[in-house]
């Protein structure tokens, strides 16, 4: 009877498998996106010239400043090229200058640059002298939501999520569904997303509709949900075909769901013709690894490391660079003190688990261990975070612990990836 119980079990889970790891995605669905002529880059470039032109004709100094950062952001969102994000930032501290920094809607632009540099600290102190001219108070205060949230500083993040609350708002509901993502509630993160994405659909404003699709897609993978995270992306590629980060969600669908390597590095290989954000390169790594090719690997985080070495890149690398070096036991130290910088520059848990992960790595257990003790257990539900900590966990012995993190874990596999779902069953 027990032969036969445990057949019974084998076979069902076995069932289970072949049905999760069913084929959903076709590449003549995405093909006609993956050469697209970049309709995207040549707006923007225009749009650049344009005011350039425009600027270069006036006599007063900066009175197109504004309009030429936007196309710099432009260029930014299209190319992944960090020039332009930092030229945009030239443009718009010139402009607040002008202002004597007395200008609500220049200041909280300045401040989104930043934002996107990951320069929070100084976006935050940006934010605050918004705050005190008030104009257009609930924009300061929504984005006072988002950097608190960067930062780490949780309370004060909710604070002013109170203070802007509008269930019919666009702008609210996306902040509420991030709100209930960071505490753990996925299927509120959604139905608020799911909300914001009608709202986005009713305005028919195009970018808007594009993020909730890349955003609702993310949810919906993180759920489990990969048919409609699949569909979306499609819709995001719909509305403009060079969307790098679509092609990137596809990507993964492909290898971490079907286990196709081979077609997803395809895929990733036509966004990094025109893209160049460096993070593109360590997925690839991630998936050459997983098919055991070693060489390419090591060539794909050669040419990581060669595109992270522009000084202009700054702190938006910190996170990726203390994981990468935190496994090669000649940088490990340097991931310290990586992991230690960013905590400087944003104390939030997944920082603290960074460091934890380095010392972890380090061989120095017991305080990886009280790192996580303190600044990471109950605060964060990130999986890789959680992989880090379940790890800690085993080199000091905690094998009550460890184990229903390790169940958590496996049902994050697709989140995590392949190369991880090795690592995690080895637990």
């Amino acid at each position: 009877m027990k032969t036969n119980l445990y057949l019974l079990v084998f076979l069902t889970l076995l069932f289970n498998c072949k049905e999760d790891k069913q084929t959903i995605t076709n590449a003549k669905d995405y093909n006609v996106f993956l050469n697209a002529k970049n309709k995207k880059l040549e707006n923007a470039n225009a749009e650049n010239k344009f005011w350039v032109d425009k600027q270069n004709k006036t006599p007063h100094p900066f009175s197109y400043f504004a309009q030429i950062a936007s196309a710099q952001n432009q260029l930014f969102d299209a190319t992944g090229n960090i020039e332009n994000l930092v030229l945009a930032e030239d443009y718009l501290v010139k402009l607040n200058e002008s202002t004597k920094h007395e200008n609500a809607g220049q200041l909280r632009a300045l401040a989104r640059n930043y934002i996107s540099q990951h320069r929070f600290k100084e976006s935050l102190a940006l934010l605050e002298k918004a705050e005190v001219i008030g104009d257009d108070i609930e924009s300061t205060q929504k984005m006072l939501f988002d950097v608190h949230m960067e930062l780490g500083n949780y309370d004060t993040a909710k604070s002013y999520l109170e203070k802007v609350v509008d269930l019919t708002g666009f702008d609210y509901l996306i902040r509420t569904a991030k709100w209930n993502d960071h505490i753990g509630n996925l299927d509120a993160a959604i139905k608020y997303m799911e909300k914001a994405m009608a709202k986005a659909e009713s305005s028919n404003l195009k970018g808007v509709k594009q993020w909730s699709y890349t955003n609702i897609a993310d949810f919906y993978g993180h759920d489990g949900q990969i048919q409609k995270s699949y569909d979306y992306f499609l819709k995001a590629l719909a509305l403009d075909p060079n969307d790098a980060y679509a092609k990137k969600g596809i990507a993964w669908i492909v290898y971490s769901h079907e286990r196709n390597p081979k077609e997803a590095l395809r895929i990733l290989n036509t966004v990094t013709e025109n893209y160049a954000a460096p993070d593109y390169f360590l997925l690839k790594a991630e998936i050459s690894e997983f098919i055991k090719d070693e060489i390419s690997k090591n060539n794909y985080i050669e040419h990581y490391n060669k595109a992270v070495q522009k000084t202009k890149y700054g702190e938006m690398y910190n996170a990726y660079n203390a994981k990468l070096y935190a496994e090669n036991s000649k940088l490990v130290d340097s991931a310290i003190a990586i992991s230690n910088r960013e905590i400087e520059n944003r104390a939030t848990p997944q920082s603290y688990a960074l460091l934890a992960w380095s010392y972890f790595n380090k061989g120095e257990n017991n305080k990886a261990l009280d790192i996580v003790n303190k600044h990471v257990i109950n605060k964060t539900f990130e999986p890789e975070t959680l992989y880090h900590i379940a790890e800690i966990y085993k080199a000091n012995g905690m094998i009550k612990e460890l184990k229903p993190l390790k169940d958590e874990l496996l049902g994050a596999t697709y989140e995590l990836g392949p190369v991880m779902e090795i690592k995690i069953n080895q637990l």
